[in-house]
């Protein structure tokens, strides 16, 4: 072969990357998990009929025996909810440990260590249990969603606070050189840099807030765990209703991190080359 004529192997490599390329490697990947992940849960001998017969209650697609929602339409219902509201106290208390005043650090200071500091399950028992003492009497489902707003947006606080703090001061000076005022520069030149930062972590946190919401079955409320829990006692067949729970959370998530990784094109479109 001439040393001028160019070798077949480049092109063979080409095309090889060109059917096989990173998506085509990565759906392949995760089809062979997820064959492995059912042929582990079909090792299980689980019941089918069972589970096809529980599984409309269990997704939430019908409504519980109070006309209400339930199962894993519930459990969304609980998230949603206190994602909102956790949001709020987050960035409350982000911008009160950021504030000049030593009271409003100190009550954000104070929030954060408390909620961040102990279990989720005492502090929902306390908020269900507690309130009442004070002539308050939540229902179950509020003192639900009260209980995780409150120890999520413990944690969103320090996210919101380090993605603030991570947009440099000139992003500062600049817009204040151009005239604009505190709340514009925030809104507009320093919410938009730091929400790169925040979506990720963010993200994470609700998808821990969507399987915590499981705790609230302890005061007898018809999400996912306590249905599960009550058909598997009920039919003595666990496994079949604890991996049918598990899909559902697991489906949950995916629509969550679907979500979180279209907010993170959005808001990474000025970075990306």
């Amino acid at each position: 072969m001439s040393a001028c004529q160019p070798s077949s192997k480049p092109v063979a490599k080409t095309t090889g990357a060109r059917l096989f390329g990173f998506r085509t490697r990565l759906y392949l990947t995760w089809l062979t998990l997820f064959a492995l992940f059912i042929a582990f849960f079909l090792s299980f001998d689980l019941k089918f009929s069972i589970i096809l017969e529980k599984l409309p209650n269990l997704a939430g697609f019908k409504l519980g025996p109070n006309g209400f929602l339930q199962g894993a339409a519930l459990t969304l219902f609980l998230c949603l909810c206190s994602m909102v509201v956790s949001v709020l106290f987050g960035f409350a208390a982000a911008l009160a440990r950021l504030s000049s005043s030593a009271v409003l650090v100190g009550i954000a200071s104070f929030y954060t260590s408390f909620f961040r500091g102990t279990p989720l399950l005492i502090q929902i028992l306390l908020i269900y249990l507690g309130l009442p003492q004070l002539g308050l009497v939540p229902g179950a489902i509020s003192a639900g969603i009260i209980a995780l707003s409150l120890n999520y947006g413990a944690y969103l606080s320090e996210i919101f606070r380090a993605g603030i703090l991570g947009v440099v001061r000139g992003q500062r000076e600049a817009a204040l050189a151009l005239g604009m005022r505190t709340r514009q520069t925030f809104c507009h030149i320093i919410l938009p840099q730091a929400m790169r930062v925040i979506i990720p972590p963010t993200a994470n946190q609700f998808i821990s807030m969507l399987k915590d919401s499981s705790l609230i079955s302890v005061m007898g409320v018809w999400e996912v765990m306590f249905l599960a829990q009550s058909y598997g006692r009920s039919s003595y067949r666990y496994l079949e209703m604890l991996t049918t729970a598990a899909v559902i959370y697991w489906v949950l998530s995916i629509l969550l991190e679907l979500v979180q990784a279209r907010l993170e094109r959005h808001f990474g479109k000025a970075y990306q080359r």
